[in-house]
């Protein structure tokens, strides 16, 4: 089941930057895998980003979603969160869960270095 978290709209600065001349909207997404809270066997929550250019005359669609992501659903909201905040579109998605997950694994030798 796909549940709506949140969108937002790409900022001007960086649509002008970008040499973008239309509207791009971002929508976030929070996957609840139904099914497999029922076997336990993967992750019950994953994520999907969806970008919308409304172009002149045109709307076009790409979407990116990881299925099976992690079973901390606050976990999930906090990655949705980072994603809202840096405007992460489908493209990036893959790159910025290997950023977080890595940042996560340094955060934890830090505090077993203490």
């Amino acid at each position: 089941m796909q549940i709506f978290y949140n969108s937002t709209f790409i900022s001007k600065e960086h649509l002008e930057e970008a040499e973008i001349n239309h509207p791009i909207k971002l929508e976030y997404y929070k996957i609840l895998n139904e099914d497999e809270m029922i076997k336990g066997d993967k992750a019950k929550f994953g994520i999907e980003v969806v970008k919308t250019e409304y172009m002149e005359n045109n709307i076009k669609t790409e979407k990116e979603e990881i299925k099976y992501l992690s079973n901390d659903e606050k976990q999930i909201e906090n990655i949705l969160n980072i994603f809202k905040e840096n405007e992460v579109t489908p493209i990036g998605v893959k790159d910025v869960i290997t950023e977080i997950s890595k940042q996560s694994i340094l955060s934890n030798l830090q505090i077993i270095k203490k």
